[in-house]
């Protein structure tokens, strides 16, 4: 939410429209899946299934790859970066994205496990 906020008010009138609308898309995905962590947590504690655990996992480092790359690409500017010094940050991002899907997989192949038990 601190971020959404800060996102909205602070920064508009600091960075572009563009890396706005980046770091708009860091929030949206970190705040989802930070749903779906706590929807996970309440999870485990019936079934600690090494799949629940692993879609935990995945979505942690979706987060740290995806979310907190795009802070760091939209938030270049106010840190005196250029665009050459983070060539390697936007790399990241693609395997955050993929550590995404690999969660939902994981959280899907523990529900169907647990639906056949």
């Amino acid at each position: 939410m601190a971020l959404g906020a800060m996102g909205a008010h602070a920064l508009k009138e600091k960075i572009s429209a563009d890396n706005i609308q980046i770091f708009e898309t860091a929030v949206r995905y970190h705040f989802y899946h930070t749903l779906a962590l706590v929807f996970i947590s309440y999870l485990i504690k019936n079934d600690s299934s090494k799949f629940l655990k692993l879609s935990a996992w995945f979505f942690i480092a979706g987060i740290i790859l995806f979310s907190c790359s795009l802070y760091f690409l939209a938030l270049r500017p106010l840190m005196g970066i250029s665009k050459d010094e983070m060539k390697g940050i936007g790399a990241i991002t693609p395997f955050g994205g993929m550590s995404f899907i690999l969660a939902w997989l994981m959280l899907t192949v523990a529900t169907l496990k647990s639906k056949k038990n």
